[in-house]
């Protein structure tokens, strides 16, 4: 069969810019890891303006369904943005202040039980060496923990309180302007969902999430404190109102916070009423943490935030790291930003997303978003922040 010149066609040229997918894949994953570890060490860098700035953020996140009530209850937007600055004021400047107060009784109360710790310290060494190794062994095996050390340390914790003092002025500062900014993200987000529909998913999986996480965190953290405060009455223990308010700091922590508020009232009922004191207050803080913190809790905060327990483990050691105290405050909201970004936000890194969360929590992620796409068809508006 011939063919003219007309019929001969030169074979087509691959298209550029084509590469496998699995070096596709290897390069989003090189560069989001690159884009990772950047942001990551700004934040280092700059955690004392930064970390107050993102906990401001996760508070007007939280506070949106009180605006959300208030503009339904017939307010306007103006009234509504000002009552929730002023009871998120409210709500810091009682935190803060109570916080403060609980580290000012114990540095006065603590001074008063230096002797026994003393001697509590003196029958511990005495104790361990009766197994086998000399006292003098185990006197310079301890030798650096000094009970004065320790009691001195305690003590200093309220003066460094003040050092916080830039940090709380940042995150005021910050939630003023946050708050008068919300009317504005419906804009923005309305841009987002036109030019980058899967980004705009994942930062309303991040807001739902944020609220989830700070209100039940919230309302479970004053059940642990209120139950922790009323069996350390009963027992008997010292400034069992200041250990309540450290229960309920702590409860903010993921994993370890409990331990965290543990230590101190455990520590006085030794000092104060002996071991079976001592040993009720344990075996109480971890039947409460237990019960609601290990099985009611999560059962509240999983559908939204959906990070496994290894994975939020992870994360509180590495936030702290980077950025401290408000690090692990932080360390799931950081968490989740940092997933949606990266993760949530680019298909071709869902795979990792099953490392990250639990089974079935992409699953519930695809049906609210199938849920918000279809809210304006049906008439109603679009949620200010996610």
């Amino acid at each position: 069969m011939t063919t003219t010149g007309d019929d001969v066609r030169e074979p087509e040229a691959p298209a550029p810019h084509e590469e496998p997918r699995g070096w596709g894949i290897a390069g989003v994953t090189v560069v989001s890891l690159a884009a990772a570890f950047a942001v990551v060490w700004g934040i280092s860098q700059h955690a004392a303006m930064v970390m107050p700035a993102f906990l401001a953020l996760n508070l007007v996140i939280a506070a949106q369904p009180l605006q959300r009530r208030l503009e339904r209850a017939g307010l306007p937007r103006w009234g509504g943005m000002i009552i929730v600055l002023l009871v998120l004021y409210l709500l810091l400047a009682a935190l803060v202040g109570m916080l403060v107060w609980a580290l000012w009784i114990a540095a006065e109360e603590i001074p008063q039980y230096q002797d026994r710790f003393v001697e509590l310290y003196g029958q511990i060494i005495e104790f361990l060496g009766r197994f086998g190794v000399s006292q003098d062994q185990v006197s310079s095996s301890l030798a650096g923990v000094d009970p004065g050390t320790i009691i001195g340390t305690v003590q200093n914790v309220a003066g460094q309180v003040s050092s916080a003092g830039g940090q709380l002025t940042v995150l005021v500062i910050a939630l003023t302007f946050l708050v008068f900014d919300v009317p504005g993200v419906t804009r923005r987000r309305a841009v987002i969902v036109r030019q980058r529909p899967r980004l705009a998913d994942a930062l309303s999986s991040f807001t739902d999430g944020v609220k989830s996480y700070w209100i039940v965190s919230t309302i479970f953290g004053l059940i642990v404190a209120i139950i922790d405060t009323v069996a350390l009455m009963i027992i008997g223990v010292p400034l069992a109102v200041v250990w309540g308010v450290l229960a309920f700091v702590t409860n903010y922590i993921p994993n370890i916070g409990f331990v965290l508020g543990l230590v101190p009232p455990a520590l006085f009922a030794l000092l104060t009423g002996g071991p079976v004191d001592a040993i009720w207050v344990v075996v109480i803080y971890c039947v409460v943490n237990l019960v609601i913190q290990s099985f009611i809790q999560p059962k509240f905060t999983g559908d939204a935030v959906g990070l496994t327990p290894t994975v939020t483990f992870l994360s509180l050691v590495f936030w702290t790291s980077v950025a401290g105290a408000l690090g692990a405050i932080l360390a799931v909201p950081l968490t989740l930003v940092v997933k949606a970004f990266l993760v949530d936000a680019d298909p071709r890194m869902r795979w990792l997303s099953t490392f990250l969360t639990t089974p079935d929590a992409d699953a519930r992620r695809d049906r609210r978003r199938v849920s918000r796409r279809d809210r304006p068809r049906r008439g109603r508006p679009l949620p200010e922040l996610g």
